[in-house]
């Protein structure tokens, strides 16, 4: 990493948590999708987890289920 780019990387650090977050959304945005390159095997099981998701062969969860489940998992820890 370049000092300019610490620099940077410090600053945004610095920022209340919700304006790092669209300032990574705003990050991930700007980064062409097509340089990141998933094996043929990765490609098909997203292409095969969507098609369950749209079919409603998968069956989904709510996230404020999921993240209640997760909490109440490492509290038991």
């Amino acid at each position: 990493m370049t000092s300019a780019t610490e620099k940077i990387l410090e600053d945004a650090l610095a920022l209340p948590e919700k304006e790092r977050e669209a300032l990574v959304e705003a990050l991930r945005d700007s980064l062409d999708p097509e340089t990141v390159e998933l094996s043929p095997e990765w490609t098909g099981e997203i292409r095969n987890r969507i098609a369950e998701i749209e079919s409603g062969e998968a069956k989904t969860i709510p996230w404020d289920e999921v993240d209640a489940r997760i909490s109440k998992s490492l509290t038991r820890k």
